[in-house]
């Protein structure tokens, strides 16, 4: 989600708390004009960051995670004082972050390393063949606001560990945590590869212009934005985009369980999460179990910044605005609002945790991404009607599935058209680092981060082709005679089709 930051208008670079109106820091914006002299100083340090090889990346990455473990009371006070987060929901980014840099550590030699690959036809095993993977020199990552830390550096640390230099531009409405992020870099004795841009939609298209690679988190509107601009040079872009994650449970599923997963899955981070549960289809023979569960849990949350809450504020009242309009479309269309259905009232950006129920695709609360504190629960006669519903979606990102029976909730998750599929659980696939996390449809274009593919995507492919033996070489240049030809063609036709015949049988 993208919009217009939370500032003082008097004073571009006073950044406010959305939850108090406290001013949390100040910052200063790029001059888009500077960005080519960012990325040129970038791309002069690159080179030497290559060459240390995945072990000398390692060592620096790894004190890096020991900086952000020492520095994670520092960081996680900063993000409540920006994004109005409560403490629980501030105390997640970190440690998604060391896991991230552990995995990484730990393999990235062998994730990197050249790969033999054996020969097609048995006369070119004369030849040794060997891809490498060459990072791309600048990666410029375009980083939302709702998840400051994990946001920028989920994505930051693959790069850095592939060989590349990073130009990070944050969120305009959340530069403050970005600072503090590059000052741990500095101070952990890393080299000068990762540099901030600061500011809004120039600095982002400057950002885009210099560098060698893009990974954009956002919307999909921006994300088309994103890549149109590419285009211009034939950037290549990786886009993890927006969501409007379903959740379908069965009539055997552990409903308690399903409950508390949907109420946590959706109201986390105050629902602004792309892989949140933004609209869930139960059985009917469970249904009215599910709700009662679902509502007695609702009603038990405790809404704030700061300590002692479950979920903080919205990042501005801008995000409030698409909330409510799906709220207040949804009731006029005959939907019910069981818990509460409005902002509340007093300072911040807050609205109340809403659980709608006589909900259909009618309305925008189960076609249209919310990302704000709501629950719409739709009642489905069979599990072909859940399936069918969930994915009549442009969005694609993730999704969730409860039954007692693992096997069939697998088999219903393999009908499902999404990137992650979480069984008897919610959001877990993000902390799935072995595998890659990413988005179908306008959710996305490629994989975010995970497994040897969150580093290689960073890189360019490049074959070497050398000779194993001298004997043979040249045999074949310009003997384009009749026979000579006609003797070529038939040989590695028979060499050729003997697989395939073989396998034809």
């Amino acid at each position: 989600m993208t919009a217009t930051p939370e500032v003082d208008a008097r004073d571009s670079s006073t950044i406010r708390n959305p939850a108090t109106g406290a001013v949390a820091g100040q910052v200063r914006w790029t001059d888009p004009a500077d960005v080519t002299r960012i990325a040129a100083g970038l791309r002069a340090a690159q080179t030497d960051w290559e060459a240390r090889g995945a072990k000398g990346r390692a060592k620096v990455l790894a004190r890096y995670a020991v900086w952000l473990g020492e520095h994670r009371a520092e960081i996680e006070d900063l993000l409540i004082k920006e994004t109005g987060k409560s403490a629980v929901d501030a105390a997640q980014e970190v440690p998604l972050i060391l896991m991230i840099t552990s995995y990484y550590v730990r393999t990235m030699e062998k994730a990197l390393a050249p790969d033999s690959r054996p020969a097609a036809l048995p006369f070119l095993s004369i030849k040794k063949i060997t891809v490498h993977y060459r990072p791309r020199p600048v990666v410029g990552i375009i980083a939302p606001w709702n998840y400051p830390v994990a946001n920028a550096l989920m994505d930051a640390i693959g790069a850095l560990a592939a060989g590349c230099a990073v130009l990070l531009k944050p969120s305009e409405r959340t530069p403050l945590t970005a600072e503090l992020l590059l000052r741990g870099w500095q101070d952990s004795g890393a080299p000068e590869v990762l540099a901030l841009a600061q500011g809004a939609r120039e600095v982002s298209e400057a950002v885009i212009d210099n560098s060698d690679f893009i990974q954009f988190t956002g919307s999909s509107a921006t994300g088309a934005k994103v890549m149109e601009r590419a285009a211009r040079r034939l950037t290549p872009v990786s886009l993890e985009l927006g969501g409007k994650d379903p959740m379908i449970v069965l009539e055997d599923a552990d409903v308690e369980l399903a409950a508390h997963a949907a109420v946590w899955g959706a109201m986390f981070n105050a629902g602004q999460t792309c892989v949140s549960v933004e609209r869930v289809y139960v059985l009917e023979s469970v249904y009215d179990q599910f709700v009662d569960a679902v509502v007695r849990d609702v009603k038990n949350l405790k809404m704030g910044a700061g300590e002692g809450n479950d979920f903080g504020a919205l990042i501005d009242d801008g995000q409030v605005s698409v909330t409510e309009r799906h709220v207040e479309d949804a009731i006029a269309k005959g939907a019910k609002a069981l818990t509460g259905g409005e902002r509340r009232n007093g300072p911040g950006s807050f609205y109340e945790p809403t659980v709608l129920v006589d909900v259909d695709h009618s309305m925008a609360c189960m076609t249209e991404e919310t990302f704000g504190p709501t629950l719409p629960i739709m009642k489905v006669k069979s599990v072909e009607e859940a399936v069918r519903l969930a994915n009549d979606s442009p969005y694609g990102l993730s999704a969730a599935v409860f039954s007692k029976d693992v096997d069939r909730a697998k088999a219903v998750a393999l009908q499902l058209d999404c990137g992650g599929v979480n069984v008897n659980d919610v959001i877990s696939n993000l902390m799935c680092t072995t595998a890659p996390m990413g988005g179908w449809k306008t959710s996305g274009i490629g994989a975010r981060f995970g497994g040897p593919e969150g580093l290689r995507k960073y890189c360019r492919v490049e074959t070497v082709v050398a000779p194993r033996t001298n004997v043979g070489a040249g045999g074949n240049y310009y003997n384009n005679s009749p026979k000579a030809l006609k003797r070529m063609n038939t040989m590695m036709t028979k060499l050729a089709l003997i697989r395939p015949r073989r396998m034809a049988k």
